[in-house]
C-alpha cells in the first residue's frame, strides 16, 4: 500500500511498506518536458560558438538535484564538489540533462 506524503505540482513524494516492516520513500517527477526541451537546445546549438562564463550546459530537474545534494556534490541550489558535478554532466548516462555539446 502507498500513501502520498506531498505534491508540490512539481515532484511527488510517496511512502511504500517493503514487506519486511520497514518504510521506503520514493520522490517521482515527470521530467519528460525538461528532457524535451534540453535536446531542443543541443540541437539548435551553434557549433561554432565559444563556451564563456555563463554559458547553459544543462538544465537539471528537482529530483536529481535531490539526489546531487545527497552525494554531497551539491548543497542546495549551489555546487560544493566541482570535479564530481563536471564528471556527472559529462558522463553519457546524464546526457539528457545537457543542453549543448562538449565537454565540461
Amino acid at each position: 500500500m502507498s500513501k502520498l506524503i506531498f505534491d508540490d505540482g512539481i515532484r511527488k513524494q510517496v511512502a511504500h511498506e517493503d514487506g519486511e516492516g520497514g518504510l521506503v520513500v520514493e520522490t517521482i517527477q515527470d521530467v519528460t518536458s525538461i528532457v524535451e526541451a534540453n535536446k531542443a537546445e543541443y540541437n539548435a546549438t551553434d557549433y561554432g560558438a565559444r563556451w564563456g562564463d555563463f554559458t547553459k550546459v544543462a538544465s537539471v530537474p528537482m529530483t536529481v538535484i535531490d539526489d546531487l545534494n545527497k552525494k554531497g556534490i551539491m548543497q542546495g541550489f549551489a555546487v560544493r564538489d566541482t570535479v564530481a558535478f563536471k564528471r556527472w554532466l559529462n558522463d553519457p548516462e546524464n546526457r539528457f540533462f545537457r543542453t549543448r555539446p562538449g565537454v565540461v
